[in-house]
């Protein structure tokens, strides 16, 4: 068999499934997200604790910080909760086969403290692969423009 010949054939069918992989990873993070909406609308603390690695650390619009046990905490005492959540973007870069960055953005309908209110916000995330497993590690959020 001419070697040339094969080794473009393997180059191919590794390219071919490098894709396919790429791809199934991406279609997982788009399931993590959306799994993560709907836990937090319901607050679902077993789903959040499974879409947040026990590492998570959260940095809001005030640069103040929050780990994965405040974020459930403050769901489970009812300090806050989401009434609704719309995703207006995504965007998900994966840097490896076990990290990636999603960028987006977000409308909310969240209560806090006997108050409802909408919130517009955009978002970087840092996303691994943990034991065959994507997970939410950190969160950056920001107001969007023109929220006061």
């Amino acid at each position: 068999m001419n070697t040339s010949l094969y080794t473009i054939r393997a180059t191919k069918k590794s390219f071919n499934e490098r894709e396919t992989n790429v791809e199934s990873d991406e279609q997982r993070i788009v399931k993590l997200f959306e799994d993560g909406d709907r836990a937090l609308m319901a607050a679902d603390l077993a789903e959040l604790s499974r879409i947040f690695a026990d590492d998570y650390v959260q940095y809001d619009e005030f640069g103040e910080s929050l780990t994965k046990q405040d974020v459930i905490k403050n769901l489970e005492t009812g300090e806050i909760r989401y009434l609704s959540m719309m995703s207006t973007g995504r965007r998900i870069r994966l840097l490896s086969d076990e990290l990636a960055i999603v960028h987006g953005s977000e409308e909310d309908d969240v209560e806090q403290g006997g108050r409802r209110f909408p919130v517009r916000y955009v978002y970087m995330d840092v996303v691994v692969k943990r034991d065959g497993s994507w997970q939410i590690v950190g969160s950056q959020l920001a107001r969007s423009s023109g929220d006061e």
